[in-house]
């Protein structure tokens, strides 16, 4: 029996993944924040699931949660890690308080280390141990390779990942064998949607209340071109049962256009697209641009 360990599993991405890989016979340990959703995923997968309580900062709750999958899975060890638990911060970066920004790189940056460097020895670089080598996947984000206005706190996280990813990829297979892969995923359709659109409008009292003001709309057009999150967990099923896979995988609606214009426009000419948007939407409003009638 083959374990995949999960972070982020009681919704989005992370519940789809584990209830699918269940169901082709791997054996899922998810991590989730509250025990009551736990208690649910366990009674909804039964033994195929084990739930491991903790939150993705606490280091020793961590810490304790590695000595028990350790337990587990005896001389075994973990087959492979998806680093999924993630947050979405957005704002404009002028306004962002720095304690939101800290906190967004945190949880999807410095905890996706964190994790891993606890799991690593389950994973095949204690050689006393194990000897087999597992796999990593990062859930990452086009965010990571295209920077849109607004959401830079999200953006910078994704990037950072892009970077985490190449370097634990880089050290680790030479090493030990051990495969990282990073996943670009385009929009998906889960919670995060509608828990940014419960968060509404901070901004109003800025320059950025022209645009901001209508955030949900923008959300609602974005989350209508998002893909079903079965289709991440085939992706990543792919990914597991591919003896060589791809370093990178971007499943997306509109995959050509993105690489076009993350690996081939120039960035002035991208900082021209993003502006000429902006411009239309105030057009389109009868907005008089801020810049304009300050002159």
């Amino acid at each position: 029996m083959q374990y995949v360990f999960i972070t982020g599993v009681s919704s989005g991405i992370g519940y789809v993944t584990a209830r699918y890989l269940a169901s082709h016979g791997f054996r899922i340990i998810g991590s989730v924040r509250k025990s009551q959703d736990a208690f649910k995923l366990k009674n909804e997968l039964g033994d195929k699931f084990i739930p491991v309580v903790f939150d993705v900062c606490d280091q020793d709750a961590i810490s304790q949660a590695v000595l028990e999958v350790e337990d587990l899975l005896g001389t075994e060890g973990l087959y492979a890690l998806i680093n999924n638990a993630g947050i979405a911060v957005s704002g404009p970066l002028e306004h962002i308080p720095l304690n939101d920004f800290s906190h967004q790189l945190e949880v999807n940056v410095t905890s996706v280390l964190r994790i891993t460097q606890a799991l690593l020895p389950l994973l095949g670089t204690d050689k006393k141990k194990y000897t087999h080598a597992g796999r990593i996947i990062n859930i990452g984000s086009i965010s990571g390779v295209i920077t849109r206005p607004f959401v830079g706190p999200y953006s910078a996280s994704k990037h950072a990942l892009e970077a985490l990813t190449d370097a634990l990829r880089r050290e680790l297979y030479p090493v030990y064998g051990i495969k990282v892969i990073l996943i670009q995923a385009g929009p998906i359709k889960t919670p995060i949607w509608s828990k940014a659109k419960k968060e509404g409008n901070s901004y109003q009292d800025t320059v950025y209340n022209y645009i901001l003001k209508d955030r949900n709309k923008l959300i609602d057009k974005t989350e209508q071109m998002a893909l079903e999150p079965v289709v991440l967990a085939k992706l990543i099923y792919k990914i597991l049962t591919t003896r060589n896979p791809k370093p990178r995988y971007m499943p997306t609606n509109n995959k050509l256009m993105i690489q076009l214009i993350a690996y081939f426009f120039p960035d002035r000419l991208n900082d021209w697209l993003f502006g000429r948007i902006i411009n239309n939407y105030l057009k389109s409003q009868a907005i008089d641009h801020p810049s304009s009638a300050s002159m």
